[in-house]
C-alpha cells in the first residue's frame, strides 16, 4: 500500500536554501521537508569562509558587482548579478534575526561590529563569516528554527526519486503542472508520494561525480535530474567551480581550507617553499578561484607532484588559532600543525554553478515548480 503525503507546499532539500524557504512560507502554509540525510546534512554544514554581502561603509554595490563580472570573465548576467547583490544585506540581517551569531572584531564596541574578511576576487573585505565554521552556524541557527516551527513537518533520510506532473500521470489534454514527487524511505524501504500544491527544488549541486570535491557525498545532482526529466530547461552545467585549497590527505575526506586564509594572508607554496601564484595573475593569492584553482593544477601536473601547499605560519599563533579554530584542531588530529608548517593542498569540485533555469521569482518552466539555491541556474526575465 502507497503511503501517501499531502501539504500546501512541498520542499525537497534542507540545505540553507531549503531551510529559509520553509521558514520563510510557514507561517502561511503547511510544509513538507524532504531531508536526504538527516536535517543537519548537506554542503552549507561545511561551507567555512563565509558571505559576500555589501556591509561596509566604505564598499559598494557597484564594486561588488564589477568584482563579480570581473571574476566570471564577463559570463555573467550581470542583471542577475545586480539583483543578488542588491539584496545582499537584507538577506543578511534575516540570519542574524534567526540568531545565526556571526563573528565580532576583536575590540567590537556594539553587536554589531562584525568581522569582515577578504577572499579571492573582491576588492574589499565584505565576507562576514562565524569564525571558519561558517556553514555550521548557518545551517544549525536555521534547522532549530525549522524544528520548532509547528507547520514545518520533516522527513529526514528520504531521497526523492521523481517528480509527479500532469503529463507524467497520463493527464495530457492540460495544461503541465506539478503535482508532487515520489520519495524513498530509506528506513523503511518503501517509497512514498507526496502531493503537494507548489514544489521547491531545493537539492544542491553534483559535486560528487567529482574524484577530488568539497561536498558531502548526497550532493549528487538529483534535483537537476528531476527537473530535466520533466521537461525543464538547465542549463550551463559545463561550468563548476573549483575550490583552489582541499586539504590533501588520505584521511581528510574532501577537507576544505577555506580561502580566507589567503585573504588573511596565507601563502600558496610549491614542494621546494617558492611561490608561484605571481606567475599568473597580478592578485596572486588573491585571483578569483578558477584562476588559482588552474594555476595549482598546472604547477601540479608541471612538476609530476601530488599538491602544493597553503602556508599562514608566518602569522600569529593566536591570530591563527582564534581566526581558524576549526582548521587548526582538525589538521592537528592528522597530525599537521599550521601554526608551524604548510597545508598540502589540492583544487577540489565545489559548486554547480549552472542547473535548472529559472527566473527572479524561483519559477522553473514545469508550473507550480520552483527551484532555489544551488539546483538553479537563474536568468532574470528568460520568459
Amino acid at each position: 500500500m502507497t503511503i501517501e503525503h499531502r501539504s500546501d507546499v512541498l520542499i525537497i532539500g534542507s540545505g540553507a536554501a531549503g531551510l529559509t524557504c520553509a521558514l520563510h512560507l510557514a507561517d502561511h502554509f503547511n510544509i513538507h521537508l524532504i531531508c536526504k540525510g538527516k536535517l543537519s546534512e548537506g554542503a552549507t554544514y561545511y561551507a567555512q569562509g563565509g558571505i559576500a554581502a555589501v556591509l561596509d561603509n566604505e564598499d559598494t554595490i557597484e564594486s561588488h558587482v564589477n568584482d563579480t563580472l570581473i571574476a566570471g570573465a564577463d559570463l555573467c548576467n550581470k542583471e542577475s548579478v545586480e539583483f543578488t547583490v542588491k539584496n545582499s544585506k537584507q538577506a543578511i540581517q534575516w540570519l542574524i534575526d534567526k540568531g545565526v551569531s556571526f563573528s565580532l572584531e576583536d575590540q567590537a564596541k556594539n553587536e554589531q561590529d562584525y568581522h569582515l574578511t577578504r577572499e579571492g576576487g573582491h576588492s574589499h573585505r565584505r565576507i562576514i563569516h562565524a569564525a571558519d565554521a561558517t556553514g555550521k552556524a548557518v545551517q544549525t541557527s536555521l534547522s532549530n528554527a525549522v524544528t520548532n516551527h509547528p507547520n514545518i513537518k520533516r522527513f529526514e533520510n528520504y531521497n526523492a526519486i521523481d517528480l509527479v506532473s500532469t503529463h507524467s500521470l497520463g493527464i495530457i489534454g492540460e495544461s503541465n503542472q506539478c503535482h508532487g514527487a515520489y520519495a524513498l524511505n530509506r528506513s523503511s524501504k518503501q517509497v512514498e508520494s507526496f502531493d503537494a500544491k507548489f514544489v521547491v527544488l531545493a537539492t544542491g549541486g553534483a559535486s560528487k561525480v567529482y574524484l577530488y570535491t568539497s561536498n558531502p557525498d548526497i550532493s549528487s545532482g538529483d534535483g537537476i535530474a528531476m527537473a530535466w526529466r520533466s521537461g525543464c530547461r538547465v542549463a550551463n552545467l559545463e561550468f563548476n567551480q573549483f575550490h583552489p585549497t582541499c586539504l590533501f590527505h588520505s584521511k581528510a575526506n574532501s577537507f576544505l581550507i577555506t580561502e580566507a586564509l589567503r585573504g588573511e594572508g596565507a601563502l600558496l607554496k610549491l614542494p621546494n617553499g617558492e611561490r608561484f601564484m605571481q606567475n599568473f595573475d597580478e592578485r596572486a593569492e588573491l585571483a578569483p578561484r578558477d584562476i588559482v584553482a588552474r594555476a595549482i593544477d598546472h604547477e601540479i601536473k608541471r612538476l609530476g607532484v601530488d599538491c602544493v601547499y597553503l602556508d599562514i605560519s608566518h602569522k600569529d599563533d593566536d591570530f591563527i588559532k582564534s581566526h581558524f579554530p576549526t582548521i587548526y584542531q582538525r589538521l592537528l588530529k592528522l597530525n599537521i600543525d599550521m601554526t608551524k608548517e604548510a597545508i598540502p593542498v589540492v583544487p577540489a569540485a565545489h559548486y554547480t554553478c549552472g542547473g535548472v533555469v529559472v527566473d527572479n521569482n524561483a519559477r522553473c518552466d514545469l508550473e507550480h515548480l520552483y527551484a532555489i539555491g544551488e539546483v538553479a541556474f537563474y536568468r532574470l526575465a528568460w520568459c
